[in-house]
Parts: C-alpha cells; sequence; structure tokens
C-alpha cells in the first residue's frame, strides 16, 4: 500500500524529535526515507490491530524494568554455539541486552513461546542459509525454551548441513540448513567446488515441503582468499575463475528466486527473506574511532546515537540486488529487513567473547581475532525474531 506523503513527512518529524531523549537510538532519517518506499507488504502487520505498522523503521529504546529482558539467560539455553555465547565466554557488560526495538506507528507483541508452539501445532520451520541464519535459529529455540516448561519432551539432532530441533509434545520442528549462497556447491573431478549459479536443485531437497521458510545469503559472496567458499563459479555451462561478486549475487538469488515462484505454494508455506546482516569492523563508519582504539568492534558497548549515520555503500548495494531480485518475483516473501535497524548495534557482536577463540586470543585487541560479523545470544536476534513472530502471527 503507498505511503502518503503526509504520513512520512509526519514520520520524519516524530523521529527528529525523538532525538532530544537520551533514552532512544534512532534509526538515519536517510535511511528510513529509502526504506519507507521499499516492499510494502512489511507495511500492513497490525499487532494492536489499529493501524499499519512499518516493522522495521523505528527507534532502539532502552529498557527501564531490568527483570524483564533479556527473556533468556545463556546458561539455560544449551543450544547456543560457542561462537555465539558472548557472556559464558568473558564478557561482563549488560547494556546490550536492555535495549528493544519500537516501530514508529505500533507497539509489537512480546514474544510468546507457547503461542508460537501451539500456533505452529504438527508444523515445520526451517532457517536456510549461512551462520547469520543459525545465529537466529538458535535465538528462535531459546526465546520458545524460555516459555516452556524444562520437561517439556524435545530432541536437538545435530548436523551437517541439517540441523533440527524438536519440540515433540507440540510436533514442531525448528531447523537450520546450511547454505551459505542457497545455490548449490558441486565437486568437480579435480576435487574443485563449484558455485552453480543456475542450480539449487540439491538444496532445495532439504526444505521442499516445510511450513514456514526464511532464508538468508549475503556474506559469503564477498569472501575472497582462503575464506573463499569457492574455486569455480558457473554459470550456463561456462565456469569462471572469478565475476563481479554483485553479478554473481544476483544470478544466484534469482536461480533460488525461480525456484520459489515455481515450487512453493504459497497459501500453505509462508516464505521469509532475512535483510543482509551488517558488521562492524571500522569505527570510522560511527565516528568514534581513535588511533588508541582498536579498528573492530572491540569494547563497544552502547548502540550508534548519531542518527545521521547511514550504513557502508557496499551494504546498500547488496540491498539493492536483493530488492530487485525480490520485487520481480512472482510471489515474493516477506523481507525480515533487518539492515538498517542491525546496522546502528555496533555493541552486539561477540567481539572477543567466543568460545572459538583461546583466552590468549580473547585479551587481544588485533582486529582479526575480533568477530564483528555474528552477534550475542542472548542479544540482536532476539529482536529479529520478534519481528519474525509478529510478521508470522499478526499479518493480514
Amino acid at each position: 500500500m503507498p505511503i502518503p506523503p503526509f504520513s512520512f513527512h509526519f514520520t520524519v518529524l516524530w523521529l527528529l524529535l525523538l532525538q532530544f531523549s537520551a533514552n532512544y537510538i534512532t534509526v538515519s532519517s536517510i535511511v528510513i526515507a529509502r526504506l519507507r518506499n521499499r516492499h510494502p507488504q512489511n507495511q500492513r502487520i497490525h499487532p494492536n490491530q489499529s493501524s499499519n505498522c512499518a516493522l522495521f523503521v523505528g527507534s532502539w529504546v532502552r529498557h527501564e524494568d531490568d527483570s524483564s529482558y533479556p527473556i533468556y539467560d545463556y546458561s539455560s539455553c544449551s543450544v547456543i554455539d560457542p561462537r555465539f555465547n558472548c557472556q559464558k565466554y568473558g564478557r561482563t557488560d549488560t547494556d546490550y541486552l536492555k535495549y528493544r526495538w519500537q516501530p514508529v506507528n505500533c507497539q509489537l507483541p512480546r514474544f510468546d513461546g507457547v503461542e508460537f508452539v501451539t500456533r505452529l501445532r504438527g508444523k515445520s520451520v526451517m532457517f536456510v542459509g549461512d551462520s547469520i541464519g543459525r545465529d537466529q535459529w538458535e535465538s528462535l529455540i531459546c526465546l520458545v525454551l524460555a516459555d516452556l516448561p524444562p520437561s517439556s519432551p524435545k530432541e536437538n539432532i545435530g548436523g551437517d548441513p541439517l540441523s533440527t530441533f524438536k519440540l515433540l509434545e507440540y510436533g514442531v520442528t525448528i531447523s537450520y540448513y546450511k547454505a551459505l549462497y542457497l545455490v548449490d556447491i558441486d565437486i568437480n573431478e579435480q576435487g574443485k567446488r563449484v558455485l552453480k549459479l543456475d542450480d539449487i536443485r540439491g538444496n532445495a531437497k532439504a526444505w521442499n515441503g516445510v511450513d514456514v521458510l526464511c532464508f538468508n545469503t549475503g556474506h559469503w559472496w564477498t569472501h575472497t582468499g582462503n575464506i573463499q567458499g569457492w574455486d569455480y563459479m558457473e554459470l550456463d555451462g561456462t565456469q569462471y575463475k572469478d565475476m563481479d561478486r554483485l553479478v554473481a549475487l544476483e544470478r544466484g538469488l534469482r536461480t533460488w528466486a525461480k525456484w520459489i515462484d515455481s515450487n512453493i505454494d504459497t497459501p500453505k508455506t509462508r516464505v521469509f527473506f532475512q535483510g543482509i546482516s551488517p558488521s562492524h569492523y571500522y569505527p570510522n563508519e560511527w565516528n568514534s574511532g581513535t588511533m588508541s582504539q582498536p579498528r573492530n568492534c572491540y569494547g563497544e558497548t552502547m548502540p550508534m546515537t548519531n542518527s545521521d549515520t547511514s550504513y557502508p555503500e557496499p551494504y546498500l548495494d547488496q540491498v539493492k540486488v536483493t530488492d530487485e531480485v525480490l520485487d520481480s518475483m512472482n510471489r515474493p516473501p516477506f523481507l525480515l529487513d533487518i539492515t538498517a535497524m542491525s546496522y546502528m548495534r555496533k555493541d552486539a557482536h561477540p567481539s572477543v567473547y567466543s568460545g572459538e577463540l583461546t583466552p590468549e586470543q580473547r585479551s587481544n585487541l588485533d582486529p582479526s581475532v575480533a568477530d564483528c560479523d555474528h552477534w550475542c545470544l542472548p542479544g540482536l536476534p532476539d529482536s529479529w525474531n520478534q519481528l519474525f513472530y509478529t510478521a508470522l502471527f499478526f499479518s493480514q
């Protein structure tokens, strides 16, 4: 539904006024202007059955009631990977846990784990993508378990590429399927990894028939050197040593989009796509870096406060590609448009508090050691899942 001009200008004015409140961390009005015109289906949400809700335009508001958040404790949720378990591995500050996302024109319902499994009784949910999707998958399980009795029967089946968590009493399955690029990677006769930009049939077998799907991709398309996930790219039968990464992303996403349009029965299956998750490696992006500080997210304990900050061009490029592909689909998924709201959260990464690092590495301020890609649990992905929950159960 188009946004009336007067509504947009009122929203921007409202947000500018909020800048004078110390309790609010506000997304850039420039970014808001761009996002207000993206994917209007995201605004048809009615948590209170009163007015349209632009879920992804709003502010980070500090919780005054410290007892309400986080919803779960890291020690009570055994599914959290060591790389996301910041408090277990030495992070002592907790302010990053005390912010909730407030859309501009509605109140979000509190996540209710009992309602989640009751309404999805007998159904399956699957996150498909890279480790950012796994981050969100583990967050969702922790949120659900926080509202269920500890004795509630459950089963956790780890694996690669498929990991599955079952809530046996409700017949609900919550899974994660690792597919860094969504499209397939094959091994050729020389043992080389071939990224098949126009083939997704191998991966798609795993998620065909799932009731709720949430896809993500992004980070791995830009990796080079030793952390590059492929040796060759293949398109239309021709193999390439490399190509423009945005072109490759676009072709891979169109292959995925074509499969969704051709194979998903949207009245039966809900499909979501998670927007690009930003990283925070360069303090000059948020104007807080000095020569005495490490050049990464280490030591950051507060969200960005500069309302004029907009996220860097590489993310805008990936967002643009994603938008163009989603807009071209016959059956576009619901976009979990988390990029702008997450970019404000430079404080929410594991940094050096990761179980994958040695104690010596955790005390090292070398930028190559800190993880400024993933997110702590509990933490920011819990807000993503509150939005996922709202969109899943309260959308028209």
